[in-house]
């Protein structure tokens, strides 16, 4: 196997035992921080207090879907969205970090 292979499936094996590490761990409902804003903004497409949020509000409706109407189950589905963003973050932090270390040697 030849090295863009191996560093795409090594990153994706990153992935998915953070999402597991992530969704395993995850809160049933909204914690006592910012969580509970951010999913009551998402649920209604509102605006938040920070700029650079309208992505992740963006992602946190689509997986708000996944309640199919449930009330009790958006606050869940919300936090899997986060943890699913989670495990793209080191997936992607793990590409990166290989492509400036390939660069460098």
């Amino acid at each position: 196997m030849n090295y863009s292979k191996v560093n795409n499936i090594v990153g994706w094996i990153c992935f998915l035992i953070a999402t597991l590490t992530y969704v395993l761990t995850l809160e049933p409902s909204a914690s006592f921080w910012d969580c509970g804003e951010f999913i009551a903004s998402a649920f209604r497409m509102q605006v938040v207090h920070q700029p650079g949020a309208p992505l992740f509000l963006m992602i946190q409706r689509f997986f708000s879907i996944f309640a199919a109407g449930d009330l009790t189950k958006i606050a869940y589905w919300m936090n899997v969205g986060s943890a699913v963003s989670s495990g793209a973050t080191i997936l992607f932090l793990f590409w990166t970090i290989t492509a400036l270390a390939k660069k460098r040697c």
